[in-house]
């Protein structure tokens, strides 16, 4: 019975690890080519925002993923500098994915310290934004968001209708 009951469960449309998402439900879409993010919610973009991302195109991995991790003032273990401090690179917040099999500790959406280098090919494979941006974002995503990265002249209402989080 228990068996049946998880598969039931993980194969429902209402379980957050499905492969879309459902039309209404937060989504977020990073444009490589563009170095924007588009915040989609109840059927509509809500909100586009300028951000960094990865020195070579490779670095910032594409594809369908889900928050699986979000943190506040996040600690930097790789420099061992503690959330808060202001040489901490990772900003106010920390939102993080599963790309390439990771628990979300390796690859995520986050602030800065470096406001300058937003908009720019920078990072080493995340997503920086500027920290009142990823403040906002962090409050409207909850754990099992969908996040799409792509490289594309599509738009972001075209992406979010060819993902379903868009009617």
């Amino acid at each position: 019975m228990r068996i049946l009951l998880a598969i039931i469960l993980f194969a429902s449309p209402i379980w957050p690890l499905g492969r879309n998402p459902l039309p209404g439900d937060p989504f977020i879409i990073v444009n490589k080519e563009s170095n924007q993010l588009a915040f989609i919610d109840d059927g509509k973009v809500q909100h586009t925002f300028p951000v960094a991302t990865g020195k070579t195109t490779t670095l910032t991995p594409e594809g369908l993923f889900n928050v699986t991790v979000k943190a506040k003032n996040p600690y930097y273990r790789k420099k061992n500098i503690p959330g808060g401090d202001p040489r901490n690179p990772l900003g106010s917040r920390w939102i993080g994915f599963d790309a390439k099999g990771t628990d979300g500790r390796i690859y995520g959406i986050h602030g800065t310290n470096q406001p300058s280098s937003i908009g720019k090919f920078i990072s080493n494979g995340c997503i920086r934004m500027h920290n009142k941006h990823v403040e906002y974002l962090f409050d409207q995503v909850p754990v099992g968001t969908k996040v799409l990265v792509v490289k594309t002249n599509k738009s972001f209402h075209q992406l979010g209708k060819d993902h379903g989080a868009i009617k």
